[in-house]
């Protein structure tokens, strides 16, 4: 058997593991967070009744249920099948796990699509959640309240004002350089500004679903206004299973 050929197995044994476990792990960490959420209700006598939760869920869904579709859809295309799974178990995927697997992939020069790019991802998420784990330890949990005693009050607001729009754009910097699509960026954002300030502003009622409908319209548009000639070039590798 050749090098080649091991290398596609170990890979589909590779992909057949992740898309048992995967399912498995993910459907267990929201047994034990619903499990946890139950008890808070109702096993600490705070008198919460099933009514009540149910509205709760109703508003909750009625606002980001829409986004639990869009943001799968958003990020399998630059994480992959098995980084999506180790996305969604860690969280902070937009302002964390999306941002360190861009960045370790441009670094490698590797096009986000392809086998090589969803294990580099993979991989990158387990550094960035290695290093959020060690730095909640240290600066959270020994360091945090003495750190936040000692800042300024100035300080801590500017850095609330400011650090996720700071997080959100350079996320789209990266998105915008690693996948080097200049046709797809202006599109990206001439469609989210007529989202944002045009269709916002006439219709208020859909201010919560700004981003999902953004994401979707440049969808849309970005595969009608795509080029139809256009062949994929820039990488020898073969492609992931679902890509």
């Amino acid at each position: 058997m050749s090098s080649k050929t091991a290398s596609l197995t170990g890979l589909a044994q590779f992909e057949r593991t992740t898309s048992i476990w995967g399912p498995i792990t993910l459907g267990l960490g929201f047994l034990v967070s619903l499990a946890a959420a139950l008890f808070a209700a109702f096993g600490t006598g705070l008198g919460i009744t099933g009514q009540e939760v149910w509205t709760a869920f109703g508003i909750v869904f009625a606002t980001f249920g829409i986004i639990a579709v869009v943001e799968p859809i958003s990020y399998y295309p630059i994480l992959g099948r098995s980084a999506m799974y180790q996305a969604f178990m860690i969280g902070n995927i937009a302002n964390k796990l999306l941002p360190s697997a861009l960045i370790a992939q441009t670094d490698l020069g590797e096009k986000p699509g392809t086998r090589r790019a969803e294990l580099i991802a993979g991989a990158a998420i387990i550094g960035a959640a290695a290093v959020h784990i060690l730095s909640l330890i240290v600066f959270v949990g020994f360091l945090g309240t003495w750190l936040l005693g000692i800042l300024p009050p100035g300080l801590i607001a500017v850095a609330r004002l400011y650090i996720l729009a700071a997080v959100f754009g350079a996320v789209t910097v990266q998105a915008v350089v690693s996948m080097k699509n200049a046709r797809t960026t202006i599109i990206a954002a001439v469609v989210s500004a007529i989202v944002v300030y045009g269709v916002i502003r006439l219709a208020p009622a859909l201010t919560n679903y700004a981003t999902a409908v953004s994401v979707v319209a440049v969808i849309i548009v970005a595969w009608f206004a795509r080029k139809r000639t256009e062949v994929d070039t820039a990488t020898g590798a073969p492609s992931s299973i679902g890509h």
